[in-house]
């Protein structure tokens, strides 16, 4: 089985709506809820923190990139780092609140921003909402910053079952014109790594690869994109 490592940008264009909310309800309600006050008051306050945490593949990454959609889409600003940030912006007072993504591998200049940030954070009443591997406690990062992310909300994030993961391919697909049948869904659950932000962006590939061919999504056209790649 071959897996890919492809980029995860904003281009996917996740939607809070893709995620299982069976699973993980209680998360989704709160940041549904805090995204609809803000909506309304652009200085509305939030809980100093939220950690979501999970097993790799779950979603994490997707929610708070479909978070920082929706905020986009209010019109509002805000901080967003990941370990492939080369260099983190300093706190902004418009921001609405900061996003920081698989802190998990933040690199030491990144965990001294991060800390930062929370410091400036609280000054301003805004939100951090974070995302990692592993629960607080164990998170291998200077024990200001752990400790500082154990200190709002903590949330453990279900990963989607494998109808819920077909379920978003498909709809991604819809999205973008495809015809994408439950058999090529199928053959890329049982083929490829199961993220699902791996997944939507095999898609985006084979989406462009489609359009180069100017030939349906199929499976014989995944295999011949496979077979490029190796090349």
């Amino acid at each position: 089985m071959k897996q890919l490592a492809l980029d995860i940008g904003i281009r996917n264009q996740p939607q809070l709506d893709q995620m299982d909310a069976q699973a993980n309800a209680v998360l989704l309600e709160q940041l549904r809820a805090w995204l609809d006050r803000l909506a309304s008051d652009k200085q509305v306050r939030m809980t100093p923190a939220i950690y979501i945490w999970g097993e790799a593949g779950c979603g994490k990454t997707h929610l708070l990139r479909a978070l920082a959609r929706a905020l986009g889409q209010q019109g509002l600003t805000f901080g967003w780092m990941d370990p492939h940030s080369e260099q983190s912006s300093s706190w902004d007072a418009q921001w609405c609140a900061g996003l920081l993504d698989a802190v998990d591998d933040y690199q030491p200049a990144q965990q001294a921003r991060a800390f930062q940030w929370f410091i400036d954070a609280q000054t301003h009443q805004k939100p951090l909402i974070a995302t990692g591997r592993r629960p607080p406690a164990d998170l291998p990062l200077r024990e200001d910053l752990r400790s500082r992310l154990g200190w709002g909300e903590v949330f453990r994030m279900q990963p989607p079952g494998d109808e819920r993961r077909r379920e978003i391919l498909q709809a991604q697909a819809r999205a973008r014109g495809l015809n994408f049948s439950t058999e090529v869904a199928d053959y890329l659950l049982t083929r490829f790594s199961r993220d699902l932000g791996h997944l939507i962006s095999l898609l985006d590939q084979l989406d462009r690869y489609a359009m180069q061919r100017k030939r349906p999504m199929t499976i014989p056209l995944i295999k011949a994109m496979m077979e490029e790649a190796e090349d």
